[in-house]
């Protein structure tokens, strides 16, 4: 550990699988290997049948799509290296490669999130308005609440992980999950990490704290 660089670019993590269970890892990927079939087989059957079902091409099926392809990433995100360290022991990860992750990871958490939210706001339209409820939402509306929905998370998401990049990390490099999480790579810098706190913080409020609320 010792001759690992504090530059970002050169450094290693080390992902942990369940600590003091490491014999027993390749029992442990079991159920999470038939998690991960369950939700990568659903997801995929019912995006298959919306697309080929000309009766499902309908708006509230539209969003079932969205809520099934940000279910399917956010399975993908994590899938490889949970793996990975269950079964190969594949543990080290490039800092490039955990801020990708973990990019990926809360952007399609956040996406999650907001596709709840539309799909509270079609059934709001849907109870409250239902005479103009098609011409409220349209096909064109729809596709814009999709684009809104991967801008959103991008621009919010970006500059909290792109931050992680100034920080040094001097202290152990190893992560306490099996995939990369935002606060566990934050917490091994030695550094100031007040301005990424903040960052972090205001992306929860903004995102699932504002959408929580909507949808309630």
């Amino acid at each position: 550990m010792s001759t690992l660089q504090n530059t970002s670019s050169s450094i290693i993590f080390l992902l942990t699988g369940v600590p003091g269970l490491e014999d027993f890892h390749t029992w442990i990927s079991i159920p999470f290997c038939l998690l991960y079939i369950t939700a990568l087989s659903g997801n995929s059957m019912i995006l298959f049948a919306i697309v080929t079902q000309p009766s499902l091409h309908k708006l509230m099926y539209y969003f079932l799509s969205m809520l099934s392809t940000t279910d399917l990433g956010l399975s993908i995100s994590t899938l490889i290296t949970m793996l990975g360290v269950f079964w190969f022991n594949a543990r080290e990860i490039s800092f490039n490669a955990c801020s990708s992750q973990m990019f990926f990871i809360q952007l399609f958490t956040v996406m999650e999130s907001s596709v709840l939210l539309a799909m509270a706001f079609d059934r709001f339209v849907a109870i409250s308005n239902p005479l103009r409820y098609a011409s409220i939402l349209t096909d064109l509306k729809i596709a814009q609440i999709g684009v809104a929905i991967i801008t959103r998370g991008t621009l919010i998401l970006t500059p909290m992980v792109a931050l992680l990049k100034r920080l040094s990390y001097c202290r152990s490099h190893v992560l306490h999950h099996s995939y990369c999480f935002h606060p566990d790579v934050m917490k091994l810098s030695c550094t100031d990490t007040r301005v990424n706190s903040a960052i972090g913080l205001t992306a929860l409020i903004t995102t699932a704290g504002v959408d929580l609320i909507f949808i309630g």
